[in-house]
């Protein structure tokens, strides 16, 4: 049964650019702040704010209540490549043959990966994606967490260049929030998967909290970013299908509300990118056609 989308989705607030008061307050090479995000202020004359709002897609659009894209799971090797499996996921949805973890750590050279680099490997092998996220560049506010301290600095550099290089290269970047309603109607249109970054600790463990083992099993010794890929939903439960790379599990479950607490944690920027699943770039795309309400598009 098909279900029309029109009262489902949550409209949200975009963050709006900083005042002039404001961004006279900060130094060149600093982060400027907006009401709900960041944007590096070396990135502000590339960036162009867009016409007026529109819908994420055609609310009038029917949908199915649930729907399931066959991705094939697989498990990270490393403790920080849990992103490439995710690319890998994605390349073999795609029908990419030949590509291995070790491969695409070839590519990506470099072993602190943020999901700027994610969107990079993607569009080498011509993968449509958009980036939707709070924050333009390198959030520094992020260098007190211990899982970013180590490699903030030579880090930051690095990843603003990336999201300077990113329209250049085919990359949407789009400054902005996604509701967790409005992700499920992505999903549910069947033209896309999303590789999430979320906070590990808060995906959700319901046996964990049951045996009271959270600490002893490390879930609350800070941020830990993580990567997942969201291939399927369920409007009846309210749970989203995902493939987690550092589960032994080939399919998990999560339920709306767990996922939009864990992907929206202090430390992830509330990142994430879609991937559309047309093939051919040469054939319209919806990522194209994307156009957020005062979404922020480098």
């Amino acid at each position: 049964m098909e279900t029309a989308v029109a009262g489902r989705v949550s409209r949200v607030r975009p963050p709006r650019p900083a005042s002039d008061s404001t961004r006279a307050t900060f130094s060149q090479n600093v982060i400027q702040s907006s009401s709900n995000g960041w944007l590096a202020s070396s990135l502000i004359e590339s960036s162009v704010w867009s016409s007026p709002p529109a819908p994420l897609m055609d609310l009038n659009t029917p949908v199915p209540r649930s729907r399931y894209i066959q991705v094939p799971h697989v498990r990270q090797l490393c403790n920080w490549d849990c992103g490439l499996a995710c690319v890998l996921m994605v390349l073999k949805v795609l029908g990419f043959e030949g590509c291995d973890l070790k491969y695409l750590s070839q590519l990506c050279q470099t072993t602190s990966i943020w999901t700027v680099d994610l969107a990079h490997l993607l569009r080498h092998f011509n993968v449509e994606v958009a980036f939707l996220t709070v924050t333009i560049g390198a959030n520094p506010n992020f260098a007190i967490e211990t899982f970013y301290k180590e490699n903030m600095e030579e880090d930051g550099e690095r990843v603003n260049m990336l999201f300077e290089k990113a329209p250049q290269v085919g990359i949407r970047v789009q400054w902005r929030s996604i509701t967790g309603e409005e992700l499920s109607l992505l999903i549910l249109s069947g033209g896309f998967l999303a590789i999430a970054l979320v906070d590990k600790r808060k995906l959700s463990h319901p046996w964990l909290d049951e045996l009271c083992l959270a600490d002893c099993c490390g879930l609350n010794t800070g941020y830990t970013g993580h990567y997942v890929v969201i291939c399927g939903y369920d409007m009846d439960a309210d749970e989203f299908e995902i493939r987690d790379p550092a589960s032994s599990s080939t399919s998990g479950r999560i339920s709306l509300d767990a996922l939009d607490e864990a992907r929206k944690s202090f430390g992830t920027d509330e990142d994430i990118l879609l991937i559309s699943l047309n093939k051919s770039e040469r054939e319209t795309s919806a990522i194209g056609k994307l156009s957020l309400n005062s979404e922020k598009v480098l």
